[in-house]
Parts: C-alpha cells; sequence; structure tokens
C-alpha cells in the first residue's frame, strides 16, 4: 500500500490575468486549457501557444474543455454557446471549427466529457424544463440536443455550476450529472445518454450558490461529489457525500470536519477509490480513507483539478495554471 501523501509542490506554469476553469492535461508536462475572454491554449512545458477566439465580434467566455486522441473541444458558457473542435497533432491545434452553436434566453453551459473516441456529452442549466444536454456520436463533427421527454424534469431553481467542468463524470457506458441550487441532485445514465433516471442527495441546498459543485466516480459503483455553501466557503456540514451503489443513494463523509467549499475533487489514480484531493478557493485538501479524514496540504487556492499520475496533477485558478506534484 502506497505512504499517504504529506506534501504537494506547486510550480506556476501561466500566470495571467485570466480566470481558468477547464484544464485538461495533454500529458505529464503539457496541458490544454480554456478560459475567459475568449483565451484557449496548450502550456507545453512552460512554453504557452495561446490563441483567442470571437464568434461574430462577440468575446466568449469558455469554462469548459474536453480531449479525445486527435481533437479538444472548448464550450462557451453563455447566449450564445458555442462549442468548437480543434484537430490536434504534435502538440498543435489546427482546424478550429464550430460544430455547435446555441442562442436563446437562459443558455448557459457547464462541462463536457467523452465515453470514447467518437461519443461525448456536455451540459448546462436547464431550458424548457430540464438539463440542457447535447451528446455526439461521430467523433464531435455534429452535437443533438436532448429532448425533456428524455431528461427528467428539473426543480425549480436546480441549475449547475461552471466552476471547474467536472459537472459530468463518466466510466464505462455510464455518465453521472450533479446539480446545485435550490436542488442537489445526480442524473444518470448507464447507456451513455439514451436513458436517464435521477437521485437525491443529502447536500446542503436551497439557496442559489448551495449543492454539488464537482462529482467524480472511480468506477461504476463508487463515486463522490463535493461542494458546499460558495457564499459561506468555510461551512462544512453537507457540503461532501460518497455513494458505493452506483449515485442511487449517498452518504455525507466527514460532516462538520474536514474542508468546507471545495470546486473540484478527484479520486487519485491507483489508490482503489481511497485517496481524494478536493481543491477550491480556500486550498488543497486531501483524504487517504475514503473521505473521512482529510488534511490540508495547502492554502493556495484553485478552482479545477485534473491527474495526470497517482502523484502528478495540473489545477488551474484565478490568474494562473500550477503543476502539482504529491509526494
Amino acid at each position: 500500500m502506497r505512504q499517504p501523501f504529506t506534501t504537494v509542490t506547486i510550480t506556476e506554469i501561466l500566470s495571467d490575468s485570466l480566470s481558468v476553469r477547464a484544464i485538461s492535461p495533454q500529458d505529464a508536462n503539457s496541458v490544454w486549457f480554456a478560459a475567459n475572454r475568449g483565451v484557449v491554449g496548450l502550456i507545453d512545458g512552460k512554453i504557452p501557444k495561446i490563441a483567442t477566439v470571437k464568434y461574430e465580434d462577440v468575446v466568449l467566455n469558455f469554462r469548459a474543455i474536453a480531449k479525445t486522441e486527435k481533437a479538444v473541444f472548448v464550450l462557451s458558457i453563455e447566449n450564445p454557446a458555442v462549442l468548437y473542435k480543434m484537430d490536434v497533432a504534435n502538440n498543435e491545434a489546427q482546424n478550429m471549427t464550430e460544430v455547435y452553436v446555441e442562442n436563446g434566453e437562459g443558455v448557459f453551459y457547464d462541462a463536457i466529457n467523452f465515453w470514447n473516441e467518437n461519443e461525448g456529452i456536455a451540459m448546462g442549466d436547464p431550458i424548457n424544463g430540464c438539463l440542457s444536454i447535447i451528446i455526439t456520436r461521430d467523433a464531435g463533427i455534429t452535437w443533438n440536443k436532448l429532448s425533456c421527454d428524455i431528461v427528467p424534469p428539473i426543480i425549480e431553481g436546480e441549475a449547475a455550476f461552471a466552476a471547474s467542468n467536472s459537472n459530468i463524470s463518466i466510466v464505462g457506458n455510464h455518465a453521472w450529472i450533479a446539480t446545485g441550487g435550490k436542488r442537489a441532485r445526480v442524473f444518470h445514465s448507464s447507456d451513455k445518454g439514451k436513458t436517464w433516471e435521477v437521485f437525491n442527495t443529502p447536500m446542503v441546498q436551497g439557496n442559489v450558490m448551495t449543492g454539488i459543485y464537482s462529482i467524480d466516480f472511480f468506477n461504476e459503483k463508487t463515486g463522490v461529489i463535493f461542494g458546499g455553501d460558495w457564499e459561506r466557503k468555510e461551512f462544512n456540514e453537507g457540503n461532501k457525500a460518497i455513494t458505493n451503489d452506483g449515485g442511487q443513494t449517498w452518504q455525507l463523509i466527514s460532516n462538520g470536519r474536514g474542508p468546507g467549499y471545495r470546486s473540484s475533487v478527484k479520486f487519485v489514480p491507483n489508490t482503489n477509490g481511497e485517496a481524494l484531493v478536493a481543491v477550491g478557493s480556500p486550498g488543497i485538501s486531501y483524504s487517504n480513507n475514503a473521505g473521512k479524514d482529510w488534511v490540508e496540504l495547502s492554502n493556495e487556492g484553485f478552482y479545477a483539478i485534473e491527474f495526470v499520475s497517482d502523484s502528478i496533477a495540473f489545477a488551474s485558478g484565478s490568474n494562473k495554471i500550477s503543476r502539482l506534484v504529491f509526494k
């Protein structure tokens, strides 16, 4: 059994006046990112390769990114929501094309993820009574929005947070989507988005900024949700929970103990679902026993974290992207 982490070394690889809430590692030394002010790019080592994207003279705000073997996808949040596909070869983006555009009142997209090279999913806030969910089956060339006949209805005031591109978790054919606001629930599909069900959670809910900010599954049964109350970041009740039955039921963990609000949580690879790292503006938190106990490894704030291996991750935040090495 590996030794628990006791320290994290943080090396800043991008310093810019950007809000970076979406990252996707290429390898242990390079990471794709999407940010506000229309900025997308790749940090290759410490060399930034950056582009600024406009749609019909509108500067877009990106908070969602996903990568397949041959392409990188970036999705802007609000009206108009625009999804771009960038072909990738030799750590270079080529042929950036619009593959989905949505205009209208209430349009707001939060996250994107892929099951495999051909099938992907993006989700956003509700329109006409259900979550906005778009699906691709042809490697991201075309995307189709699911009908509200397929997606379970939302509760009034229920939505999602574009805080870290981690509202969606995928394992095998499964997808789980986390919500917050007036209700904090988990939507689940076992067949790559063809059918859906929804489960209640014991997470703090009822106000605009409460609920689930991040979801991650270790396998088809074991998953974790994290969030809290953005307006009371130190509040550590009803802000973290775990499931062992695929999301049907959730049990609060370290309730009233450990970290408060965090915006991104991940299982540490190769730790059999035992080790967790959660980041947020208050700092970096670590558990070696499935969330029962936590230690604070750093008070440096981040919005999002993505692991490359069981000891290396990238994290992004306000004005920065950093490479993290855990020991």
